[in-house]
């Protein structure tokens, strides 16, 4: 599963506001931190991170880039960080990606969402 956290699919982030309205979008970044928990890059993510303030439930839909196969991740958001190591490796990695799709100036790392692995459930198996 870890090919699928590296940024060559981009992961589709659901969350919704306290009430229930949900908002899908886009995340560059999931970064393996342990079998319990990830980082998501915070970019562009206003109406995410709004909804993840009222309501810490988020889900996440990864790829594998070669074997297709998809995961739903059910994750806690648990701190938000604007700095540290954690938050440099995914800065540079960040960067990497974003120098291969020629955004280098659009691709800027605010922050990182440090979320809890409530659950993973394989999605499509790459199968037909």
């Amino acid at each position: 599963m870890i090919p699928a956290l590296q940024g060559v699919v981009p992961s589709l982030i659901a969350t919704a506001t306290a009430d229930g309205i949900p908002n899908v979008t886009y995340v560059s970044q999931v970064f393996y931190i342990d079998e319990k928990h990830v980082a998501l890059s915070f970019q562009y993510m206003n109406k995410t991170w709004k909804n993840i303030c009222e309501n810490p439930a988020v889900t996440l839909i990864v790829t594998h880039p070669l074997a297709t196969t998809m995961w739903e991740m059910s994750l806690i958001f648990k701190e938000i960080k604007y700095d540290g190591m954690i938050f440099d490796e995914m800065d540079m990695q960040l960067a990497a990606i974003a120098s291969i799709c020629g955004m280098s100036e659009r691709f800027k790392l605010k922050a990182i969402l440090i979320c809890e692995v409530a659950d993973i459930k394989v999605l499509y198996d790459g199968n037909t």
